[in-house]
């Protein structure tokens, strides 16, 4: 048995509102923080830490990035929130994969019309030349990952019929 091992670590794109929220949030915590030393008002404050504790939350759940480690036909995605804390996502069993393809490939042509629960764990958003990959997994889950070349290699080798580069 050859024991193949690689991690990937790729970063998401932060939604537009959760930016939004993030700065909104903290422009209301100063400005709260402000006015109670302005106004020597006790609740100001109080509001003032909640606005800058839900601004921290928001900040730890829109900086995210998604770590990919293969090993041993196995694929496990980890989600990693604002750099300092991890949360196992999924266990994926490459035997129990049904097409592994760039998202724009003919590969995929056949699986289109399913319905599908999808799952995104990419960058979130289109590069040019586009570089995601859509996983298919057992007819009810469609993954979408940005895994680096040499990982898809690796998949390649161990699944040759499922695992296709265009």
């Amino acid at each position: 048995m050859s024991d193949a091992y690689i991690e990937c670590l790729v970063k998401a794109k932060p939604s537009m509102l959760g930016k939004f929220f993030k700065y909104l949030l903290y422009f209301l915590a100063a400005a709260l923080v402000i006015l109670m030393f302005l106004t020597l008002n006790v609740i100001l404050f109080i509001l003032g830490i909640v606005a800058g504790v839900g601004a921290y939350f928001v900040g730890l759940y829109t900086d995210l990035e998604y770590e990919y480690l293969y090993l041993d036909k196995e694929l496990t995605i980890d989600k990693v929130m604002g750099k300092s804390k991890r949360k196992r996502v999924a266990v994926y069993q490459l035997e129990r994969m049904e097409v592994f393809a760039p998202i724009k490939s003919y590969h995929l042509d056949n699986f289109r019309n399913r319905q599908t629960k999808d799952k995104d764990y990419s960058i979130g958003y289109e590069e040019q030349p586009d570089l995601r990959y859509a996983m298919y997994y057992e007819g009810g889950e469609r993954l979408i990952l940005s895994p680096s070349p040499e990982m898809v290699k690796i998949m390649k080798n161990a699944a040759p019929r499922k695992v296709f580069s265009d």
